[in-house]
């Protein structure tokens, strides 16, 4: 039974996970996390149709699914060094073209709560960088430096933990 005092906040409400707090990880590194992400897009699952119109029938069509469709994951944050894991990465793939066999990783973001504990997690399998871009230098702004790496996967595995 919620509280009869408005002030008092219900103990059964559910906590909603703020999205600022997370981390990415490439292949379970054990030195933790690569770097801090400013943003992570893309987590986005969609089912495909096909519409058949019946004939005859013209109060309805028929949405018949086809296949699941997944977004780009895409990752943003400060340029990172060439020490970073993730840069090293994405070198050995996008600059070596495809004289080199392509390294597939898992990629886990993870949703964390205000005592870094993990609340939601998201597993991306097959990953492999498809495109690394660096934000437009401007001398009339006083920005950060910003790079924005996208990942093609094959499967997305959500995790509650």
């Amino acid at each position: 039974m919620p509280p009869d005092n408005k002030d008092e906040k219900d103990p059964y409400a559910p906590t909603l996970p703020a999205a600022f707090y997370f981390t990415v990880s490439v292949n379970s590194s054990s030195s933790g996390p690569d770097s801090s992400f400013q943003e992570v897009s893309g987590i986005e699952l969609t089912m495909e149709v096909d519409e058949l119109r019946e004939g005859g029938e013209n109060r309805f069509v028929h949405q018949l699914p086809t296949g699941v469709k997944q977004k780009r994951l895409t990752l943003k944050r400060g340029v990172a060094p060439d020490s970073s894991p993730l840069v090293g990465w994405c070198k050995r793939t996008l600059e070596d073209g495809l004289s080199v066999q392509i390294e597939l990783a898992t990629v886990d973001v993870k949703l964390l709560d205000e005592k870094s504990n993990p609340l939601r997690g998201w597993s991306f399998t097959n990953a492999y960088p498809v495109r690394w871009e660096i934000d437009t230098f401007n001398s009339t702004k006083n920005e950060v430096a910003l790079e924005t790496i996208e990942l093609a996967y094959q499967t997305v595995t959500r995790k509650d933990t």
